[in-house]
């Protein structure tokens, strides 16, 4: 007995009933809720367009696009407000990811989510869609500037050449896929250039990486799909802004289709990469292919299959994601 408070002392290592004593479970907290996580809405708000898109495609019901995108909306606020939260709480962990390589192509994410919830309530509601869009778009021009300024005056790093990296430089070309229908013709131009020119100059640099070194982590590898979606989602830019889907589209659809086979023959390898939030990097890209296989008019089993498979692929994703928060895995530290 302890000769002042009168009773035994547990040390660690030492519990009642010869129990050991171990240390108490972090307390979970805002403060490691990962940037990607800010990816979902993508995932999500790409298979919600793809159901729009079947809709006059397949013939399928309108309200599955929209529940889908409703859905995206309110996951696009939850999502942003967690980080604005943790931000206010926690600036100095949210400084920490916007300066990692890889994390911080993740801050273009909710700028792409938002064009996508424009592009939601623009039938609903064209006075709340158009500005959205213009918020979008202005928001992801900041964020490449802020990244090709760091990279131009020499604070680049080889990690930073990830196909996450096509998020915030490649990601504008999604704009002209809306922003035509909303009257903003010039601006889509614009904005296509944009995201074409870069992805001309990044994907070559990816390449050189895969085969120069150095390589990528193995939790990444799923995040190659993302190759996929410059091409696919410019062939919809150039449908969008030239009303054919022919010509120059075509081109575009011919490159997307070679990478969709690569990716096929490859998935035998990403199935054995343990699940982790650069999955959600599969999600967006198979959603864009899925949409341009319906408005390239291919045959229709054709159609339904990529609509099949990414709904397939985004819930998997999602459910996995899911369980993952259940477990409390975005709350504690990483190891």
């Amino acid at each position: 007995r302890h000769p002042r408070h009168g009773r035994r002392r547990l040390r660690e290592g030492d519990g009642r009933h010869g129990l050991p004593v171990t240390a108490p479970a972090p307390r979970p907290t805002l403060e490691h809720l990962p940037i990607p996580l800010l990816a979902m809405p993508m995932g999500t708000g790409g298979v919600g367009l793809a159901w729009r898109q079947a809709h006059h495609a397949l013939g399928v019901p309108a309200a599955v696009g929209e529940a889908l995108l409703g859905f995206t909306a309110l996951l696009w606020i939850a999502l942003v407000a967690l980080q604005a939260l943790r931000a206010f709480r926690h600036p100095d962990a949210v400084l920490a990811e916007l300066r990692h390589p890889v994390r911080v192509a993740f801050a273009a994410a909710p700028t792409i989510g938002l064009m996508i919830v424009a592009a939601f309530l623009h039938p609903h509601a064209p006075w709340l869609g158009a500005p959205l869009w213009g918020i979008a778009v202005a928001l992801i021009l900041l964020v490449a500037m802020l990244l090709l300024r760091r990279i131009l005056a020499g604070r680049g790093e080889a990690a930073m050449l990830a196909p996450p990296l096509m998020i915030p430089f490649v990601g504008n070309v999604l704009a002209p896929v809306f922003g035509v229908g909303m009257g903003f013709v010039q601006a889509s131009w614009m904005m296509f250039g944009v995201g074409i020119i870069l992805w001309l100059a990044v994907q070559p640099l990816l390449l050189h990486r895969l085969f120069a070194g150095p390589p990528l982590p193995p939790g990444l590898r799923p995040s190659l799909a993302i190759l996929l979606a410059p091409p696919a989602v410019g062939a919809l830019a150039l449908v969008a802004l030239t009303g054919q889907a022919g010509g120059p589209a075509l081109a575009l659809v011919g490159v997307a289709l070679l990478i969709a086979a690569v990716l096929v023959s490859l998935a035998g390898e990403f199935a054995r990469v343990p699940f982790g939030l650069p999955w959600w990097g599969v999600t967006f890209p198979s959603a864009a292919f899925a949409v341009m296989v319906m408005v390239m008019g291919f045959p229709a089993p054709l159609g339904w299959a990529a609509l099949l498979a990414t709904t397939a692929l985004t819930g998997w994703v999602a459910w996995r994601t899911l369980r993952a928060a259940q477990a409390g895995a975005f709350f504690r530290p990483e190891h």
